[in-house]
């Protein structure tokens, strides 16, 4: 595996930013006004952990996820996403990450890197571009050192990319301050058969 560092200023004027498509609204109770996440997979190698990343999305808030390469468009299917969310989460190929990366959007690199902030000391931006490197590899340096922020899990070992990206996002759901009916979120998101209650 590379070895990451990261310095401390990143280029000005990265690469122009091209128009992308408008994105589903992401479901008001998990996401604030002005919030926005979204996911940026690097040449990502299992469809178990694309559709299992589609997931994540959904439960989450993010409304699109791109990728690069072309190891994932030979899977035939999103194989983990059970939820159906490829029909409502704009999944996207692309060949540069940082070209979909909005005005005013960070960019922040999720990777094992040195100097990297641990995740539970980072303040999530409102509105971040959030790369993950693919299963078999590393972040290019170069990216590394274009980002904003580049934060790290501080696991033992390492997690896989679909682990990883669900970890990031319940940092930055449980680190908002929007309020949460939490009666009616357990209601809309349990199984049909879950009447579980707790009693005082």
């Amino acid at each position: 595996m590379t070895r990451l560092t990261i310095k401390s200023s990143s280029p000005e004027g990265r690469i122009k930013r091209g128009r992308r498509p408008l994105p589903i609204a992401a479901e008001p109770s998990i996401v604030e006004a002005g919030e926005r996440a979204v996911i940026g997979l690097i040449n990502p190698k299992s469809p178990d952990n694309v559709g299992a990343v589609l997931r994540a999305a959904g439960c989450y808030g993010v409304d699109t996820v791109y990728y690069t390469g072309t190891r994932f468009e030979r899977a035939a299917k999103y194989q983990l996403d059970t939820k159906r969310r490829s029909d409502t989460i704009a999944l996207t190929g692309v060949a540069s990450l940082l070209a979909q990366q909005q005005s005013g959007q960070a960019l922040v690199c999720v990777e094992l890197a040195e100097g990297a902030t641990p995740l539970p000391a980072f303040q999530h931006p409102s509105d971040a571009l959030y790369v993950f490197g693919p299963e078999d590899g590393s972040i290019d340096q170069a990216l590394i050192d274009a980002a904003d922020a580049v934060v790290y899990v501080p696991t033992i070992g390492c997690m896989n990319l679909a682990a990883t990206v669900n970890v990031l996002l319940y940092d930055r759901l449980a680190k908002q301050q929007n309020a949460i009916d939490h009666l009616e979120r357990v209601r809309t998101s349990r199984d049909v058969n879950n009447r579980l209650v707790v009693k005082a």
